[in-house]
C-alpha cells in the first residue's frame, strides 16, 4: 500500500511534470539556435519562452512553470557558487560594497520622494524603491509583508511585482548593450550589471549573455544587493512596530536560501578540495538551471497588464531604473 507521503509525492510531481517539460523543450530549442546562430542562449531562451505566454495560463502547465521559474531558478543561482571563490570576491575590493550599500539607501530614499511627489503613499515608494534597489520581485513581496498595513498596499504590491518583472526582463535585453556602449571592461559590466538589474535571473543572464568573467562578477555584486534585503526589512519592521500592528501574514526569510547556498558553495569551492569533474559537472547543471528557469519566466511575463493601472505608476518606477542606471554609471566612471 502506498504511503500518504508517497501518493503526495506522485500527486504534485504529476501537477508539476507539464510545465517543466515545456520549459525543459523551449530551453533545449534555445540551446541548439544558440549554438547554430551564435547569440546568447539566455536570450534566446527568455524570447522563446514570451512566445509561448499562452502556455502559462494553462491549467495544466501552469503550476510547473510557476515552481521552474522560482525553485528551479533559485537552485541554479545557489549553484552558481561553485564557479565563485572568496578570492574572487576579495578581488572586487571594498569598493562595490560601498557601491551597493549606497545604492540601496539612496535609490529607496530617493524612491519615496518621489512617489510622495507624484501624490501616492509613502508605502508605495517603499515597495518599488525596495524592489528595484535590492532584488525585483523578492524583495516586494519581503516588504510587502514587513511595512505597515494600508488600505491600497495589496495594489501597490501587486503592481510592483508586475512592475518590476517586465523592467527586468526588458533591462536583460537593453543593459548589456548599455555595457558595450560605454565600453566598459569585463568587470566594470559585471558591476554595471550587478547593480542595476532588478531581478536576480535577468542578472545572471545578461552577465553572462557578455562573458564568463562579467557573469561571475555580475552575480557577486547582485548577491550583495540581495544580502541588503535583510537590514531594509529590519528597518521596514521597526517603521510597522512604531506605527502599527504588524502582518498577520506569513513573515518571509529575512534573506533568501538560495543567496546563503551561492555563499556555503563558494566558501566549500575556495578550499580547492572540489575535484574538477565536479566542479564542472555542477557547473553545466546550474546553467541548465538557469537556461530551463529563464524560459519559464518569459512565459510568465505579462506586459499587457501594465496598461491597466495608468501611467503615472510606470512612469515612477521607470524613473527609479532610469536614476539608478544614471547613478551607477557616474560612480563606475569616477571611482572604478
Amino acid at each position: 500500500m502506498n504511503s500518504p507521503m508517497l501518493m503526495n509525492w506522485n500527486q504534485r510531481t504529476r501537477e508539476l511534470l507539464p510545465g517543466f517539460v515545456v520549459s525543459l523543450i523551449v530551453a533545449a530549442a534555445a540551446g541548439f539556435l544558440s549554438e547554430h546562430y551564435s547569440a546568447p542562449v539566455m536570450l534566446f531562451a527568455l524570447l522563446l519562452g514570451m512566445g509561448l505566454n499562452f502556455l502559462s495560463s494553462e491549467s495544466k502547465c501552469k503550476a510547473g512553470i510557476e515552481f521552474t521559474s522560482r525553485t528551479v531558478l533559485r537552485i541554479g543561482i545557489a549553484l552558481l557558487g561553485m564557479r565563485i571563490t572568496l578570492d574572487q570576491i576579495a578581488a572586487l575590493g571594498w569598493k562595490p560594497v560601498v557601491l551597493v550599500i549606497t545604492l540601496v539607501v539612496v535609490t529607496i530614499a530617493v524612491s519615496v520622494i518621489a512617489a510622495k511627489i507624484m501624490g501616492f503613499q509613502r508605502v508605495f515608494g517603499m515597495l518599488t524603491g525596495g524592489a528595484t534597489a535590492i532584488c525585483g520581485a523578492s524583495a516586494a513581496l519581503a516588504l510587502s509583508a514587513a511595512l505597515p498595513n494600508h488600505p491600497h498596499k495589496e495594489k501597490a504590491t501587486l503592481f510592483t511585482v508586475i512592475g518590476v518583472s517586465a523592467l527586468s526582463t526588458l533591462a536583460m535585453i537593453v543593459y548589456p548593450m548599455i555595457a558595450n556602449w560605454f565600453e566598459l571592461s569585463p568587470q566594470a559590466a559585471g558591476i554595471f550589471l550587478g547593480a542595476t538589474i532588478h531581478d536576480v535571473a535577468q542578472v545572471v543572464g545578461a552577465g553572462y549573455s557578455m562573458s564568463t568573467e562579467t557573469g561571475d562578477t555580475a552575480t557577486v555584486v547582485k548577491l550583495m544587493r540581495v544580502a541588503m534585503l535583510l537590514p531594509v526589512i529590519i528597518c521596514a519592521a521597526m517603521i510597522t512596530r512604531l506605527q502599527g500592528p504588524s502582518s498577520t501574514g506569513k513573515q518571509p526569510p529575512l534573506l533568501p536560501w538560495f543567496a546563503v547556498g551561492f555563499l556555503l558553495l563558494a566558501c566549500i569551492n575556495s578550499t580547492g578540495w572540489v575535484p574538477v569533474v565536479v566542479q564542472g559537472g555542477l557547473n553545466e547543471l546550474s546553467r541548465w538551471c538557469l537556461i530551463i528557469a529563464i524560459s519559464a519566466l518569459g512565459m510568465k511575463t505579462q506586459l499587457k497588464e501594465l496598461a491597466s493601472v495608468g501611467i503615472k505608476p510606470i512612469l515612477l518606477m521607470v524613473g527609479e531604473s532610469v536614476f539608478l542606471v544614471a547613478l551607477v554609471l557616474m560612480v563606475i566612471h569616477w571611482w572604478f
